[in-house]
């Protein structure tokens, strides 16, 4: 497999720590992980609370991983099916330019401009003090949002890319936070995979 891994950008951002992998996967490449993972997931929709109201997720999720490492956010536990051949392919290939052992691997289809992720940060307690992170976006690139928690700090825009990686470690989800927003623009779907270790 030819993975351009030699082009990074790191992020000059305050209290954090954040590469960003633009070419990681070759298109060719990339597009067929795209219609396979688009094929092959057991998509669903689940219902998440916010602020006390009860919505429909804007987007579809499946999870993948190691059989006991259950996700809970929102009010939803996600369990996992398990690694398929092409979900471990990606996974070893991020292994390249991120020592991490990621157990689960969280897949979130945006069907179009609607579909989004508001503003949160990945610092629930079963991901660990500093968690390592790893996002692979394909299909439409998107705009990535990131926010820090102090006001004095403005917002970072970086557009994910088809066949990109963004790796976020290190204090990273104890000072920003990060979104997917709606656009009213007409895009493409985009399958996004948020590799992660559960403790």
């Amino acid at each position: 497999m030819d993975i351009l891994n030699s082009q990074s950008i790191t992020l000059n951002l305050p209290d954090a720590d954040i590469v960003y992998y633009p070419n990681f996967f070759p298109k060719i490449e990339a597009d067929l992980f795209y219609e396979s993972l688009l094929s092959e997931t057991p998509w669903q929709q689940d219902n998440i609370t916010v602020y006390g109201k009860v919505h429909a997720q804007p987007r579809l999720t499946a999870l993948f991983g190691d059989g006991s490492k259950t996700l809970a956010y929102s009010n939803i536990t996600m369990h996992p099916h398990l690694w398929t051949d092409r979900i471990l392919k990606i996974k070893n290939s991020i292994r390249t330019i991120c020592d991490a052992n990621f157990n689960t691997v969280l897949l979130n289809y945006y069907r179009d401009g609607r579909d989004s992720n508001g503003w949160h940060a990945d610092n629930e307690k079963y991901l660990g003090q500093n968690p390592v992170i790893a996002s692979v976006t394909f299909g439409q690139e998107r705009p990535f949002h990131l926010k820090h928690n102090s006001k004095e700090n403005p917002t970072q825009k970086l557009i994910l890319e088809h066949g990109s990686v963004l790796i976020m470690q290190g204090e990273t989800q104890h000072f920003w936070k990060h979104q997917i927003p709606k656009t009213t623009k007409v895009v493409s779907p985009r399958i996004n995979l948020t590799f992660r270790i559960v403790l």
